[in-house]
C-alpha cells in the first residue's frame, strides 16, 4: 500500500462521527446516544470503568494523538486527571452533556488533523517520541475507539440487566 493509500485510509476511518465506524459497529459518539448522567456514572461490580470516564478517557486520547500531529503549542486537556479523567461533580445531565460535546469536539479536531497529515511522515516519528510513529499513533487511536466503545457498549448492558 501506498502511503498516499494509508492516509487516505486513515482519512476515511476517522470521519464517521456517529453511526458506524469502519468495523461496522458504532463510533464512541454514535455509542452514548441516549446514555443520561447516571448511566453514564453508574460503577458497574469488578472495578470496571464507567462510561462517563470511558468517554473522557477517549476524548484524552484523541487529543493527545492531535497534540503529535498539530505540534506546537496546544492547551492543556480541559479534564484531569489525564489518562482517566475524573466525573465532575455535580455529575448530572449539564455536565454530561458538556462532556459528551469535549468528545465530540476532539473527534473533529483530529479528523481534522488527520487531513492534514503529509503521508511522508507516517513512517517517522513526531518530534520528541520515542517509541512511536505517527502513522502508528493513527492507527492506535483508531483501534483504541473500537475497543472502548465496545465496552461502553457492554456496559449499557450490563446496566439495563444490573
Amino acid at each position: 500500500m501506498s502511503r498516499n493509500s494509508a492516509v487516505e485510509l486513515v482519512r476515511h476511518t476517522i470521519q464517521p462521527l456517529r453511526g458506524q465506524a469502519w468495523h461496522g459497529g458504532p463510533t464512541p459518539v454514535g455509542a452514548l446516544r441516549g446514555v443520561s448522567a447516571e448511566q453514564a456514572r453508574w460503577l458497574p461490580p469488578g472495578g470496571r470503568q464507567s462510561i462517563w470516564r470511558l468517554a473522557l478517557h477517549i476524548a484524552y486520547w484523541k487529543y493527545t494523538v492531535r497534540r503529535h500531529l498539530e505540534g506546537g503549542s496546544i492547551p492543556r486537556f480541559p479534564r484531569s486527571p489525564a489518562n482517566f479523567p475524573s466525573i465532575p461533580s455535580p455529575a448530572n445531565e449539564a455536565a454530561w452533556k458538556a462532556d459528551r460535546d469535549l468528545l465530540a469536539d476532539e473527534h473533529r479536531r483530529l479528523a481534522a488533523a488527520m487531513q492534514r497529515l503529509d503521508p511522508r511522515l507516517l513512517d517517522r516519528r513526531p518530534p520528541g517520541a520515542k517509541r512511536w510513529t505517527w502513522g502508528e499513533m493513527v492507527i492506535g487511536v483508531l483501534v483504541h475507539d473500537a475497543y472502548h466503545t465496545g465496552q461502553i457498549q457492554l456496559l449499557k448492558r450490563l446496566y439495563a440487566g444490573r
